[in-house]
């Protein structure tokens, strides 16, 4: 088989959603689940550690996806999941809980890493773009599946949200059956990705680039999901409507990867990069508005910012990699993701609150947009003068 069949490109996508469902998986319920749990100070770790875990754990987890293979350690890595985060429910206080929500960061980030070398063998050129925008729509759709999921079961009993933890093992199913353990291995493609990735170079960014920008990325991103909760709930919002704008945020994430190929084919990717820090940034500008329709429209513009970001550079991390250290390089593509969700759980110690915090993603957002620009043109007369 030279091709992987539908259900098994849709298992890998149900298999990406898993990561963003690691943390925010508790929201909903945080307040009855620390509760729960026996945890009286520092709930909001429940959510944030897992980003941590993965932080930490993610360069062993790259070293053992190149030595052992992709598909054999997201097999133990699905298992592990499910392990991890159903049995959260049987520990109680605070050093059992916050150690098993590190521990599951450091399996999600083998469960990431995995999961697009698979899709990255499985898929070349156009055709993985197109697939990495899928994975960033799955990542996104599962923010709001298991947001609803979460914050109905919480309703009902405070356990009962990690039972939705068990659903790696259905996807752990899944892959055994409908995803080939062995990838087609294709020689051309292979030599053509590394001899593009290489001798291109000046019209590229550099790995490190692509790093950095992914963790400047998320953090921005991720400052809204911390954020607007607290500064809707002071403008008297409700939890349901606050939940329903967060959701409305990933549904435009979902649409605009869709997107995410076309535009990047239209204006290179430098300059996709640089529309989705100006989109950041304008959302920022909407968010320090007292009005539901710049919130709306700051939603729509943060969304698209994320569809633009995140599935891109992934991407890009790929064609960036040798097959043999692909798995390496992702697994610091999943480090950089999750420093940046991490860096969000210091922003309340900014003084001036988050008026002074929107305001500086608002610069930072017009000086990264206008590096993009600058470096992205540099590299383009690089290029010019060399051919």
């Amino acid at each position: 088989m030279n091709k992987l069949t539908s259900i098994g490109s849709f298992t890998l996508l149900c298999i990406s959603s898993l990561t963003i469902m690691v943390g925010t998986l508790l929201a909903p319920g945080l307040v009855s689940i620390s509760n729960g749990l026996g945890i009286l100070e520092h709930s909001v770790f429940l959510i944030t550690l897992p980003s941590l875990g993965a932080v930490v754990f993610a360069p062993l987890a790259g070293k053992l996806i190149d030595k052992y293979g992709a598909y054999k350690l997201l097999i133990i890595g699905l298992f592990l999941y499910g392990l991890f985060g159903a049995s959260l429910y049987f520990l109680n206080g605070a050093a059992p809980v916050f150690i098993n929500r590190f521990l599951l960061g450091g399996i999600t980030a083998i469960v990431m890493a995995s999961s697009t070398v698979l899709i990255s063998m499985w898929y070349h050129g156009e055709a993985r773009l197109n697939m990495i925008a899928k994975q960033g729509m799955a990542v996104e759709l599962g923010g709001v599946i298991f947001l609803f999921l979460g914050g109905l079961l919480a309703s009902l009993f405070w356990g009962l949200p990690l039972t939705l933890y068990l659903i790696a093992w259905f996807f752990l199913a899944m892959l055994l059956l409908f995803v080939p353990a062995k990838h087609p291995v294709d020689i051309n493609a292979n030599a053509d990705e590394i001899t593009g990735s290489h001798s291109n170079g000046s019209t590229k960014m550099s790995l490190k680039s692509v790093y950095l920008v992914s963790t400047l990325a998320m953090t921005i991103f991720f400052i809204s999901t911390v954020s607007l909760p607290i500064t809707m709930s002071a403008q008297q919002f409700n939890e349901a409507e606050i939940g329903r704008l967060l959701a409305f945020i990933s549904l435009v994430a979902v649409a605009t990867a869709a997107f995410m190929p076309k535009v990047t084919k239209l204006l290179t990717e430098q300059k996709t990069l640089a529309l989705a820090f100006i989109a950041y940034g304008a959302s920022y500008l909407c968010f320090l508005q007292a009005s539901t329709a710049f919130l709306v429209f700051g939603a729509v513009l943060i969304g698209i910012g994320f569809g633009f970001t995140i599935p891109l550079l992934n991407h890009m991390t790929v064609e960036l990699s040798e097959v043999k250290v692909r798995g390496r390089n992702l697994s610091y593509f999943t480090m950089a993701v999750f420093s940046g969700q991490f860096f969000t759980s210091f922003i309340e110690y900014i003084p001036g609150g988050f008026t002074h915090v929107f305001m500086g993603c608002i610069v930072s957002c017009v000086l990264i947009a206008i590096t993009l620009l600058v470096t992205s043109g540099k590299r383009t007369l690089n290029s010019m003068a060399i051919s």
